[in-house]
C-alpha cells in the first residue's frame, strides 16, 4: 500500500475503529501530507456513583511513514538484528501519555516521550526514551526509560508502509500499540493506572 493510498484508507480505519471501540473510547489514525502520521485514543475512566465525571484523557502515537518502495522490509530489519530501530522515518516518533500508564508490565508516568525498537529475531523490544524531540537516528540508552518486550506475528499479506496503532480495548481504560510494516506485527498492551 503506497503512502498515499494509506492516506485515503486512514478515515476509512479510524471510522470503523471509532465504531467498533466501546463509548468510553475513540480512536483515530490520521495521515498527513508531511509523511507524518498520528493515531491517538481518548479515553474516559468509568464515572463513580456521587463523584464527577472524570475527565477524557488522551494517549497519542506521532510518526513518519517509511515506505518499502520495493524493499524487502523484513529482511533489511533482519540484517540490522540486535540494533535500535528509530520505529518511523525522520524526527523520533513521538508518544504522548495524559495519564500514568502500565505498558507491557512497565510503568510510564504521563509525559512525553520517544519510542524506538530493539531488533532481535522473534523477541522485539519497545524501548520507551525520555529523550524527546530529537533526529531519529539520535538514540542515547541512557535516556531509556522502560524496554518491554513485543508480541511478533507474521502477515500474511505485507504492508508497504508503516502503520502504529493505538487500537482501545472493549473493556475498562487499556489498549494495545500495535505496529506493522513488511511481513511483521508488533504490539503491546496497555493500560491507565
Amino acid at each position: 500500500m503506497t503512502f498515499s493510498r494509506l492516506r485515503a484508507f486512514a478515515p476509512a480505519f479510524a471510522l470503523s475503529i471509532a465504531v467498533a471501540a466501546p463509548l468510553a473510547a475513540q480512536s483515530n489514525l490520521k495521515a498527513g501530507a508531511s509523511g507524518r502520521a498520528s493515531s491517538t485514543v481518548t479515553l474516559a475512566a468509568p464515572r463513580v456513583q456521587g463523584q464527577p465525571a472524570p475527565k477524557p484523557f488522551k494517549i497519542s502515537v506521532d510518526y513518519g511513514v517509511p515506505a518499502a518502495r520495493g524493499r524487502a522490509v523484513a529482511g533489511a530489519l533482519a540484517d540490522d538484528l540486535g540494533k535500535v530501530w528509530r520505529l518511523g522515518a525522520n524526527e523520533a516518533t513521538a508518544f504522548v501519555t495524559e495519564v500514568d500508564l502500565d505498558i507491557g508490565g512497565a510503568t510510564v508516568p504521563k509525559g512525553t516521550y520517544s519510542l524506538f525498537a530493539e531488533t532481535t529475531k522473534g523477541a522485539w523490544k519497545l524501548i520507551i526514551s525520555k529523550k524527546t524531540g530529537a533526529w531519529g537516528t539520535e538514540y542515547d540508552q541512557a535516556m531509556d526509560l522502560v524496554r518491554v518486550p513485543l508480541k511478533e506475528r507474521t502477515l500474511s499479506s505485507p504492508a508497504e508502509a508503516l502503520v502504529i496503532q493505538l487500537i482501545p480495548g472493549t473493556t475498562g481504560a487499556s489498549g494495545e500499540l500495535r505496529f506493522a510494516w513488511g511481513t511483521l506485527e508488533h504490539s503491546v498492551a496497555w493500560s491507565a493506572k
